[in-house]
């Protein structure tokens, strides 16, 4: 089939790194080796995370001349015509103005991916946004849903349990799984001690969250300075300074900012480290986790929404009460100290990432999803 695929909240080509990009890019790679052309249909960004109710008018206004444009492109282009709609991540503050009217006009099947309805956003800031991501769901022929967190305000907005389908997370595990460590390369490069323990993060630094995260990370690690460690943090963003000060009473040698590397570079620095450690505030489930655990490096976590779906706690890492930095520098401490369990731990995780996170299955099942929902269309 020809897919129109579409990210409301931020394009697969947008230029800053971040899970969602992350999640997106690995939609497109599983349904082109499911067999099908997936063609981006638009890079239009619908969020809108103040509660302006101005700026979100703008954003609907704009969002739908936008589909009235491709409504008319594709009728008058046959070859552009797609055979089905998919959007990736709507929600109340980034709806789908696009999906719904385009695959109304032209009779396609409408599949979203990581839908999520809280229903106090209702009568919210955001009750527009709320409504119109409702609107997109009741009309969706297939839901599809990588995090179980969500599965409530779904069925509350789809009750047809048919129509929903889940899916875990899942990432091409093969660099990881092949990774083979370069501690010496690596510490030459960016200045780590090579005889240290390497405790990695790879996380966006910006504010809410991910600050939040990085301040309980901080305080975790500040009664652990008595032990020999490094802390490798790899990521950027407008919170930089603020996260850097978290740090600023540790001793230099410590913590090591290397910013955005390429993402070739990062399945060797996962087989390199000792431990994969982020405190998970409010994240949904976390590609990083992912990662780390199929290059075999073991994680320390908040056990937060659906992140124990994806690190087993006492298998692949330890999983903490979210917020805990006492718990969570006892488990960090435990896993420094017992080198067997945490090397245990990293082969359990590169072969559970492995079996049951793979992009192979995944876009296998991603197929028969899509075969669902199009034969849903057509009875309908």
């Amino acid at each position: 089939m020809r897919i129109a695929f579409y990210a409301p909240l931020k394009a697969p080509t947008h230029p800053v790194p971040s899970g969602d990009r992350r999640v997106a890019r690995a939609f497109l790679q599983a349904l082109r080796l499911a067999g099908h052309e997936v063609v981006l249909a638009s890079r239009f960004r619908s969020w809108e995370g103040a509660g302006s109710q101005e700026r979100q008018s703008t954003l609907e206004g704009r969002g739908r001349a936008i589909a009235a444009r491709l409504i008319a492109q594709y009728r008058s282009d046959a070859g552009a015509r797609p055979d089905l709609w998919f959007t990736y991540h709507l929600y109340h503050k980034a709806p789908d103005w696009l999906g719904p009217p385009v695959a109304a006009a032209l009779g396609l099947p409408y599949v979203v991916a990581e839908a999520s309805a809280a229903a106090k956003q209702s009568r919210g800031p955001w009750a527009r946004g709320y409504e119109a991501a409702c609107a997109a769901m009741a009309r969706a022929d297939a839901l599809i849903q990588l995090n179980g967190d969500d599965a409530e305000g779904v069925a509350r907005v789809v009750p047809d349990a048919k129509r929903i389908a889940r899916l875990p997370p899942f990432l091409d595990t093969a660099p990881y799984r092949r990774a083979t460590p370069a501690r010496s390369s690596i510490a030459a490069a960016h200045g780590l001690d090579a005889e240290m323990p390497w405790l990695l993060t790879v996380a966006m630094m910006r504010s809410g969250a991910k600050l939040a995260s990085y301040r309980v990370l901080a305080a975790a690690m500040a009664p652990l300075l008595a032990q020999p460690w490094q802390l490798v943090l790899v990521g950027d963003g407008p919170a930089r300074r603020e996260v850097k000060m978290l740090f600023a009473g540790f001793p230099e040698d410590r913590t090591r900012f290397l910013g955005v590397l390429p993402g070739t570079m990062l399945p060797a620095l996962y087989a390199s480290s000792d431990l994969y450690l982020w405190p998970a505030i409010h994240e949904a489930f976390g590609m990083s986790f992912l990662e780390a655990q199929a290059a075999g490096l073991p994680v320390v976590a908040g056990r937060e929404r659906g992140v124990p779906e994806l690190v087993r706690d006492g298998e692949t890492g330890i999983l903490v009460p979210p917020g805990d930095s006492r718990a969570f520098a006892a488990g960090v401490a435990r896993l420094l100290a017992e080198g067997e369990r945490r090397r245990a731990m990293g082969r359990r995780g590169r072969a559970l990432i492995g079996a049951a996170h793979d992009i192979a299955p995944a876009a296998e099942r991603l197929g028969s999803i899509l075969a669902g929902a199009v034969e849903r269309r057509r009875a309908a």
